[in-house]
């Protein structure tokens, strides 16, 4: 298997490859890439893949890896089980 065959976002199913085709076309961004690919935007949230892509980034662009713009997050940033929702509404923590 080649390094460009390397999974970088597993629960999109993306491969370095595949990123770097972004970055190639002009993505300067992890926001870009995730409009792009949709890299970020499965169950783990970014978590797994974040870092990679911006490593990705990092090294395409020869910047500093903390220069890289990180993605914005919208809550709820950690998963939360639709279970915890329904509990917090019988429970009378939110607002009916």
């Amino acid at each position: 298997m080649s390094e460009n065959a390397t999974i970088l976002c597993r629960c999109e199913d993306l491969t370095r490859e595949q990123i770097l085709e972004c970055i190639e076309g002009g993505c300067h961004t992890i926001d870009e890439i995730k409009r792009v690919t949709r890299a970020g935007m499965g169950p783990c949230q970014g978590r797994t893949c974040r870092m990679l892509i911006a490593q990705e980034l990092s090294n395409y662009y020869h910047i500093p890896l903390e220069d890289v713009l990180m993605p914005t997050f919208r809550p709820p940033t950690k998963p939360v089980t639709m279970g915890i929702l329904a509990d917090a509404y019988e429970e009378g923590g939110c607002e009916k």
